[in-house]
């Protein structure tokens, strides 16, 4: 059994641009849903089985035989007993007690059981051990501990995914980087979710884009949006959430960015919340500055006016006819533009409603200390109290000029203010160094609010065969970029 299984899916957890993702195991016994929601119950507290056979089976074969040396033998000296006495007793005498191997024998929803081979003056012994999933380092010198995953990112995931998150966190405490990405295409394998994976073939270096491959990136910012909105209201994440949506079309700083990509992204956006009966205000920022260095950046030019303008099909007999208006309306960037609950009083008056949701296009700085758009934001964010206020792409680096205003005066402040945003969602192109964007390398990608942050490569499949993004990095903070480009493969 276990050979078969061997045969059939190492060469998709190799990173080979060839076999890249197989279509996923379907086990009768759990269905992966479509959205993991937040309000679902952990699947891993709930089921005996943690995993089912065949994810068992080939769990332990896969990482018996090709983690040894980067994953398994780490997690013994840094998680367990015998890395601590190995490490005393070969401090006196070196090589005196030798850790030889270490096979898995069963994962359950706590820990990884561990047999393992010790050779100690010359005489060979086994000992069974147990790495807790939620493991903290032993040896805290030689390796860093890691923040435990928040529950709420595990709530509702099926077991296979539960166990990879965590497993990850472990092989980053160890080091053991390039293992991350391989232990997330064995979830998407081994009939998880699809965690982290994303759609072959999208060609985003053929500019324009494919209608299609923009519908997939609308559609995944905002489920992650609704998501948020969602959390936000179980006051399980922040109100303050940003979105980085860099696909080439959607990137101010190359020739291929199209400002039509940025409206139907919002569009998408602020529908998908309406069609939850949610008020959303779509705000871009005015003109700023002083006298005859007012104006707006050029990334916003005219973007209001094209946002009121566009086919939003809310017209009599359209398929949101009256959600233009009602659930959806528009306002600049300040706490003027923040509409809060008004009952009628009197005879003849009408009560307004609040806004539930804010959306924010591209919020940025432009040279000169009037020109700052941090504080009519900081007094928007504030108005609008525990509201979620959802930032699309945006720049609030200070913007240096000939005086110095922006990068002295109150920077802290600005920093702070930037930092309190979370990230709900991103997808962000990696090119090769040098002054031109193409060919792209990879992507870091964080789907959702609760997903990991997880890098891919983009690979070319041989003989015209297309391209894929393999997963090679993954983690519960933003990639550090030394690390990202050593998981790299050149």
């Amino acid at each position: 059994m276990t050979g078969k299984l061997i045969h059939l899916f190492i060469p998709c957890l190799l990173l080979s641009a060839a076999y890249a993702f197989l279509p996923p195991l379907h086990h009768h016994t759990r269905q992966p849903p479509s959205r993991p929601h937040a309000s679902s119950s952990t699947e891993a507290s709930t089921n005996e089985l943690y995993l089912t056979e065949e994810q068992l089976t080939f769990t332990k074969a896969y990482l018996n035989e090709h983690h040894q040396t980067d994953v398994l033998l780490p997690f013994i000296r840094a998680f367990t007993e015998i890395g601590a006495k190995s490490k005393q007793k070969n401090m006196w005498m070196a090589n005196s007690y030798a850790i030889l191997n270490a096979n898995i024998t069963d994962v359950t929803s706590d820990a990884i059981l561990i047999d393992v081979n010790i050779r100690e003056g010359g005489k060979d012994t086994k000992e069974s051990v147990a790495v807790q999933l939620d493991a903290c380092p032993m040896d805290t010198r030689n390796y860093n501990d890691l923040p435990q995953i928040d529950q709420m990112c595990l709530d509702g995931t099926l077991p296979i995914d539960n166990f990879v998150r965590r497993i990850i966190r472990l092989c980053n405490i160890v080091k053991a980087y390039q293992a991350t990405g391989k232990m997330i295409q064995m979830g998407v394998q081994l009939g998880g979710a699809g965690v982290g994976k994303l759609n072959n073939n999208m060609y985003l270096n053929q500019v324009p884009h494919n209608r299609f491959v923009r519908d997939y990136f609308y559609d995944m910012a905002a489920d992650a949006a609704l998501d948020a909105a969602v959390l936000c209201s179980e006051k399980k994440i922040s109100n303050r959430m940003k979105m980085t949506v860099m696909f080439p079309e959607m990137n101010p700083q190359m020739d291929s960015y199209r400002i039509g990509t940025l409206l139907e992204l919002a569009r998408s956006i602020a529908m998908r919340l309406a069609e939850q009966n949610l008020r959303v205000r779509v705000c871009v920022q005015g003109s700023m500055g002083v006298g005859i260095f007012t104006g707006v950046p050029k990334q916003l030019n005219g973007v209001r006016t094209l946002l009121e303008r566009m086919d939003w099909g809310s017209e009599p007999g359209e398929p949101n006819e009256g959600m233009v208006g009602d659930l959806i309306n528009f306002g600049h960037v300040g706490k003027e533009h923040v509409v809060n609950e008004v009952p009628a009083i009197g005879d003849g008056a009408v009560a307004t409603k609040q806004d539930d949701v804010f959306l924010i296009l591209c919020p940025q700085n432009m040279v000169g200390l009037e020109s700052s758009i941090i504080g009519p934001l900081s007094e928007m964010v504030d108005a609008a109290g525990d509201r979620p206020v959802i930032l699309i792409n945006p720049d609030l680096t200070d913007k240096i000029s000939s005086q110095g205003q922006q990068s002295i005066r109150g920077r802290q402040q600005r920093l702070d203010f930037e930092k309190s945003f979370e990230t709900i969602f991103q997808f962000q192109n990696i090119y090769f160094s040098g002054t031109s964007y193409f060919p792209i390398l990879g992507s870091v990608v964080k789907l959702g609010p609760t997903q990991p942050w997880v890098a891919h490569q983009r690979r070319d499949i041989a003989d015209d065969g297309g391209e894929v993004y393999l997963p090679v990095y993954s983690s519960e903070t933003k990639p550090d970029s030394e690390i990202l480009m050593g998981t790299f493969e050149r």
